[in-house]
């Protein structure tokens, strides 16, 4: 009975949590990943195989504040941009690109689960001195962000923004 009640708990908290666009699949301790029928906020993944204008984002902290550099990136309706992640801190970071609110409900459910990793074609976690990348043509015109979700580390200052015109 008692994993009966997991089960049906967990299965309501995803269906609870997955309500709108949501940018992530639900919580659960070996990750999560997206259907490939999802849509995302900020665009599409990308093609690896087509040309993309190369962006290296920086993670890490200094001076007692968490950060990206750059903290801003422009890019045009329609670009594709092969975003070079490289953490360059003493801790693990992540990059989640998604809009504002749905990255603060996003961090809700990491306070939750923090150890919840991400290998999503919008997100990745980085461990301390680690590179990644993500490819991601950017379909819609606004404005969306980047944040690290793992707890406290968008409240020191891991949020950066871009703008799509």
């Amino acid at each position: 009975m008692k994993n009966f009640n997991h089960a049906v708990a967990s299965a309501i908290t995803g269906l609870l949590l997955a309500g709108g666009n949501a940018v992530w699949a639900g919580e659960g301790p070996a990750g999560h990943s997206h259907s490939h029928d999802e849509t995302f906020s900020a665009g599409e993944p990308g093609d690896a195989k087509k040309p993309a204008r190369i962006v290296q984002v920086t993670m890490g902290e200094m001076d007692g504040k968490m950060m990206f550099m750059p903290p801003k990136i422009e890019v045009k309706k329609g670009e594709q941009i092969k975003f070079v992640l490289r953490n360059n801190g003493e801790l693990d970071h992540e990059f989640v690109l998604a809009t504002t609110a749905e990255n603060l409900k996003h961090a809700e459910a990491m306070k939750k689960n923090p150890d919840m990793e991400h290998d999503d074609p919008n997100a990745k976690r980085l461990a301390p001195k680690k590179v990644d990348e993500i490819v991601w043509k950017f379909t819609k015109a606004g404005e969306f962000e980047f944040a690290c979700l793992i707890p406290g580390h968008r409240e020191s200052g891991m949020v950066g923004t871009v703008v799509v015109k």
